[in-house]
């Protein structure tokens, strides 16, 4: 596997300064990565803008053909991918290999959707005139993704970005740059022509810097935290640069007393703990209605002391490491606050941080409260809080206090209430008795703080068009 920059068709950077390249599950070095900065990413930037002009001429046919070469090899290769990616990341093997599946999905999507690009003719002021409407690609779109989904984040900008004639640029996360250079590799192997995809990795500073100041970048799409999130909409300014962002979230999972119990706790399952709950559409706060908050608890807490936590290589684990010390010390302040604060554990409550391998046990903490930090921040570990609720409105006033609006889920039978919920929920993403509503189908992203812009579904491609209209005469 190649484990280097990719600029204009070309691996290059073993000259470079080396960046190393953890396991967070073992703590050993799996190897190292070229530090990019500022001339590396200019030329990826020529490269992708001199690519453009030819790469934007081809048809939707070809394109759609070298969508589905990629989407092809990635299903070829999907256990070498995932095996990479649980060893940079830490996640157990089956979320490694689901993952894969669903980052496949999007090339699959629009490989199609590079086929359904539609203008329309409008009616003229009269009957000599006629307005015709064309979508254009935008141009060249940088793209900076996180760690938590090192594949899926990646194919669900590039694949919308190069359907609809885009050059691209990847900037991954440098905890896990391995999955990025495999994705890339495949694009190679697919025969994409040099230039039309990039990738980078080190300074992120520099190489964002880069991004920000070049007028031939029309197009930054980043997945990460708000916080830098705000400060690419401050920098994007200068040159009204177009964003999509995927920000935070501090997803709430509602159980009404009408649920079925069983979806409800096998659902709630799926949504707080895949990815060992590193998700920024993980349920972070659930809150169950008092008159079934007994019976769901105990059976919730059941389940999850079943799950073992582990070496994500280890195909009995279903939690994975957690990424680093940080992570690992957020995970665990949280939890000492809450049972300061009264909460009881019902399941696990450890973990263990040794010679850089970071593990948490799937926890369980009964008896949440508003003040405890873990219902205020995103915890982004294996730890459930579960609180009570008395009646709809308290439930959905207490899901919606927060400045984020990613996903947000609801467990009910009645149809009028579970509309009356998904409608009042102020989320961008929002599953009724679905604990993993993410879809290639279906158009992610979040409100508020959680960003702008949609992946995936129709509109995931249109944030990589230009519309335009010509006003034609055709009278005397």
């Amino acid at each position: 596997m190649k484990t280097e920059l990719f600029i204009n068709g070309s691996w290059s950077g073993s000259e470079l300064e080396q960046i190393d390249v953890m396991n967070p599950g073992t703590g050993e070095k799996i190897g190292t990565i070229p530090k990019a900065g500022k001339r590396e990413a200019q030329a990826s930037v020529d490269a992708a803008a001199d690519a453009l002009s030819e790469w934007k001429k081809t048809s939707a046919q070809e394109r759609s053909a070298y969508l589905r070469e990629v989407f092809r090899l990635m299903h070829e290769e999907a256990e070498e991918i995932a095996e990479i990616m649980t060893k940079e990341n830490g996640k157990a093997l089956a979320d490694s290999k689901q993952e894969v599946a669903y980052a496949a999905s999007f090339l699959d999507w629009f490989a199609d959707e590079a086929k359904r690009i539609y203008g329309r003719n409008i009616p003229g002021k009269h009957t000599d005139h006629r307005i015709e409407v064309l979508k254009q690609p935008i141009g060249v779109v940088a793209a900076i993704t996180p760690w938590n989904f090192p594949a899926a984040m990646i194919t669900r900008k590039l694949a919308p970005a190069l359907a609809a004639g885009c050059t691209f640029i990847i900037k991954p996360a440098t905890a896990t740059p391995y999955t990025a250079m495999k994705i890339i590799e495949l694009c190679e192997k697919a025969g994409i022509p040099k230039g039309v995809v990039n990738l980078l990795t080190g300074s992120a500073s520099d190489i964002t810097q880069v991004f920000m100041n070049d007028s031939r970048v029309k197009k930054l799409s980043f997945t990460g935290s708000t916080e830098v999130g705000k400060m690419l909409i401050e920098q994007s300014a200068a040159q009204v640069k177009k964003l999509s962002l995927e920000l935070g979230g501090h997803a709430p999972l509602i159980v009404f007393d009408d649920a079925d119990l069983d979806i409800a706790v096998r659902e709630a399952l799926r949504a707080k703990f895949r990815n060992g709950g590193q998700s920024c559409i993980a349920a972070n706060r659930l809150y169950v209605q008092e008159g079934i908050y007994e019976e769901f608890t105990k059976r919730f807490s059941a389940e999850v002391k079943q799950m073992k936590a582990g070496s994500g290589m280890d195909e009995e684990n279903d939690i994975g490491a957690i990424i680093d010390q940080d992570g690992f010390d957020k995970i665990k302040r949280h939890v000492e606050d809450a049972k300061k604060q009264g909460a009881e554990v019902t399941a696990g409550g450890k973990g263990t941080d040794d010679k850089g391998a970071f593990f948490y046990q799937p926890t369980v903490l009964k008896g949440a409260t508003d003040d405890m930090l873990i219902m205020q921040e995103e915890t982004f570990g294996p730890v459930a809080p579960i609180q009570s609720f008395h009646s709809e409105e308290e439930a959905i006033e207490l899901a919606n206090n927060t400045p984020y609006g990613l996903a947000a889920y609801v467990f009910t039978e009645s149809m009028r209430k579970g509309t009356r919920a998904v409608e009042n929920l102020d989320f961008g993403v929002v599953g009724w008795n679905d604990g993993v509503p993410s879809a290639a189908q279906a158009p992610f992203g979040g409100l508020k703080e959680s960003g702008f812009g949609r992946e995936g579904g129709a509109e995931g491609i249109e944030d990589f068009l230009e519309t335009k209209y010509v006003a034609k005469n055709i009278g005397n």
